[in-house]
């Protein structure tokens, strides 16, 4: 798709490729995701809420965890099926990011036929979500550009 500077807002969501969430304040540090198919997700700062750093994480993590997930469990389903994506916080002039992004998985299967031919494609899986089908990580991964439109300008 060519730059969003040079597509109008119609022919950008008429792309296949075009994908989208809306986040509605609930209240005060309090947020809700709300994606195409209209699923749900709170979020924002307080009890019971994930910070928006720890959804990126998650995301890392269950992007990978999808890609692994669907083909093993054709073969077994998993005993243990665990994944972590933690990063340290940098502060670099001020401004502040994530670096250093792990995502460790804990995968086992039971001790069947089936279970160690799950368990046998674990790693080549990971290594496939990493380098090609995880879109989170990749886009976390390159120099992506990021946008930000007030479509609300202060009235004067």
């Amino acid at each position: 798709m060519a730059d969003s500077n040079e597509t109008s807002p119609a022919e950008r969501t008429a792309d296949p490729n075009y994908r989208s969430v809306t986040v509605e304040r609930v209240g005060l540090k309090h947020y809700r995701a709300r994606g195409a198919n209209g699923a749900t997700l709170d979020f924002g700062q307080g009890e019971g809420l994930l910070t928006p750093v720890e959804l990126l994480l998650a995301a890392v993590a269950g992007c990978s965890s999808v890609d692994v997930d669907i083909v093993t469990s054709r073969k077994a389903e998993p005993e243990n099926f665990s994944v972590q994506s933690s990063a340290l916080r940098v502060e670099e002039e001020g401004a502040v990011r994530l670096d250093d992004v792990e995502v460790s998985f804990k995968v086992t299967f039971p001790a069947t036929d089936e279970g160690a031919k799950a368990q046998s494609m674990v790693d080549r899986l990971i290594k496939l979500s990493a380098e090609k089908d995880c879109t989170v990580s990749r886009t976390v991964e390159h120099a992506t550009r990021v946008e930000f439109i007030n479509e609300n300008p202060t009235r004067g």
